[in-house]
């Protein structure tokens, strides 16, 4: 069985074992969210850089990828490895700015790193408090606006939100990141794009939504927030004016309670998806869902880009 060396412990892989369960079982405190290679919380670095098994590496960026990063919770290496924790070139310091309470439910962090942070709009950062606890969160800015804008759901007894909703303005954590595929590349600027999702979904579509605009798309951009009644429903206003402001961007919003699922609302509306760019964010179930249905309506793979918000595994 392969064995791992990090942080000062050496142990011996069980059949089949990732990295972060192999070390969490040896009572070494690891960063980890979702344990399911989407979140980027686990993120470790081979040392020296080797190439792990190539699941381990999905969805990084290529400079990590080539330094030998990779996400522990995913990783089940066939060779002994050893491991260290990320260089600052993946992790920066970040200033909380402000933190407001938009609905019973949702809170809008904003951070302001202590050095240009690279990203784009609709992808998503770690957040890393001082003792390591990490949770990951989607970008609704743009990297003009000189703030990180994340979008958090109050959970209840949640460990990284509650500790959120009453955090003081100027506290320090890191930001890791960015990671995630589902962002506005300009290009086919004549392209219908969907933009669905569900709760703090929202926050990616409204980041690509912003940053589609930004690059003066001129196709139509149709965006369908869901929520299970409209108490889940948040920044209204903003969303309105940004249709006043745009023609070509229209805004939808839609319950469970009174319209059914959020995919009847879209297909409804817009039954053909052939030529059609797509981005679908939030509950899993629903993100899968929609994956398929858009397919089946004729959206190419390629165009069809996803963001399943994972719930933390501790």
């Amino acid at each position: 069985m392969p064995r791992i060396d990090y942080a000062g412990v050496s142990c011996v892989l069980q059949d089949g074992e990732t990295v972060l369960d192999g070390l969490l079982r040896h009572g070494v405190d690891v960063p980890h969210a979702c344990k399911a290679g989407s979140c980027g919380s686990c993120l470790m670095r081979a040392v020296p850089p080797s190439v792990p098994p190539a699941r381990a590496q999905e969805g990084l960026k290529a400079a990590w990828k080539a330094r030998g990063y990779f996400l522990a919770c995913v990783c089940r290496p066939d060779r002994d490895l050893a491991a260290a924790g990320v260089d600052a070139d993946a992790r920066v310091p970040a200033t909380i700015a402000a933190v407001e309470r938009l609905t019973e439910s949702v809170l809008r962090v904003r951070l302001v790193t202590s050095t240009p942070f690279e990203y784009r709009a609709g992808q998503y950062v770690t957040v890393l408090r001082g003792d390591g606890l990490a949770r990951s969160y989607s970008v609704a800015s743009l990297p003009a606006a000189g703030a990180l804008e994340l979008h958090v759901r109050l959970l209840p007894g949640g460990r990284m939100s509650q500790w959120l909703a009453t955090v003081e303005a100027g506290t320090t954590v890191q930001v890791q990141g960015p990671s995630g595929d589902c962002f506005y590349l300009a290009g086919r600027e004549d392209q219908p794009l969907l933009l669905a999702g569900t709760g703090t979904g929202l926050a990616p579509l409204l980041g690509i939504a912003r940053d589609a605009l930004s690059q003066g798309h001129r196709g139509p951009l149709h965006l369908f927030h869901g929520a299970v009644s409209a108490t889940g429903f948040y920044l209204q206003q903003e969303l309105a004016e940004m249709a006043a402001a745009h023609a070509n961007f229209h805004y939808t919003l839609t319950t469970l309670a009174d319209d059914g699922p959020i995919d009847a609302t879209v297909f409804s509306r817009h039954p053909s998806m052939t030529a059609w760019r797509a981005f679908v964010c939030g509950d899993p179930t629903i993100v899968q869902s929609l994956k398929k249905k858009l397919f089946l309506a004729g959206a190419a793979l390629r165009d069809i880009h996803a963001d399943a918000f994972l719930p933390s595994a501790r």
